[in-house]
């Protein structure tokens, strides 16, 4: 830890979710104090009147759009909240961004040209999104991972390693400052791949059915889901499973001198919790 980072005040966004509070447990592994900020504790993204008591007094803040960090509403909600964090003196600001996301630039571009220290972590898909979220209804009620990610192969990325990167980051003064880092898994794998994975681990018969993105798409407005959210989504898939993040970074690696946690573990512990039971 560099000089000057033991009192640090950090803002968590999002941290009962599934970055934010890996990030958070790593902050406070690392010794920095952390505010979280929720409308439980009085900030809402969608009102700007609420951010200055969250921010006020705080060091540095980690960044993570409630819907998508490419959504059109994340470059002006993510620029306006950075610019007014550093009119109230926060320093350094993480961003937690998608790795080939398009649609992320506008918001990456809003943070960088706010005045603030930026870091911007993006990442690849989640493991935890296998135990966390949406598609584990599936998993365990059907034993079926229907999604439109074809045969591609992704290097699926522990969470747990974003938060102990974001904690680095912030530990290590103004080293990160001004970068971005990409941040991925030690091995690619198919969605086909990974639920095979989980199977042979839970000894559970699950099953992954590939769909094309459009028609995902109409199954998540028959869910309920808005169309316009919904199209939004199939645009973002139809980029970010096409191949083009085929391929592993030394991400952590650079930034923690470790190799990232490998799916194997992840699926082992999650199995161990009992992430699957039926």
């Amino acid at each position: 830890m560099t000089e000057n980072t033991q009192n640090m005040t950090v803002v968590v966004t999002g941290a009962s979710g599934r970055t934010g509070s890996r990030v958070a447990d790593s902050l406070r592994g690392a010794g920095l104090s952390v505010r979280a900020a929720s409308r439980a504790r009085g900030f809402d993204w969608e009102d700007p009147t609420t951010w200055a008591d969250t921010l006020r007094d705080a060091d540095a803040a980690y960044l993570m759009y409630p819907s998508d960090v490419g959504s059109p509403a994340a470059a002006e909600g993510i620029g306006a909240l950075a610019r007014e964090a550093v009119g109230l003196g926060v320093r350094h600001l993480v961003l937690l961004s998608a790795r080939g996301e398009e649609q992320a630039r506008a918001t990456e571009e809003a943070l960088k040209s706010s005045g603030a220290d930026w870091t911007i972590v993006r990442c690849t898909w989640f493991a935890q999104n296998f135990s966390e979220g949406p598609l584990v209804e599936g998993l365990v009620q059907t034993g079926e991972l229907v999604f439109p990610a074809g045969e591609v192969p992704e290097p699926f990325l522990d969470v747990r390693d974003i938060g102990d990167v974001v904690a680095a980051v912030l530990t290590s003064g103004s080293l990160y400052a001004g970068r971005t880092l990409e941040l991925t898994g030690p091995r690619l794998l198919s969605f086909r791949d990974a639920v095979a994975e989980i199977a042979a681990a839970t000894g559970i018969e699950l099953r992954y059915t590939p769909v094309p993105a459009r028609a995902y798409g109409e199954f998540l407005t028959g869910m309920g889901v808005p169309a316009e959210e919904a199209d939004f989504l199939v645009e973002v898939f139809e980029g970010l499973l096409d191949g083009r993040n085929a391929h592993v970074t030394d991400g952590v690696r650079e930034v923690l001198g470790r190799e990232a946690r490998d799916f194997a573990e992840f699926v082992r512990e999650s199995a161990a919790a009992g992430a699957w039971k039926r």
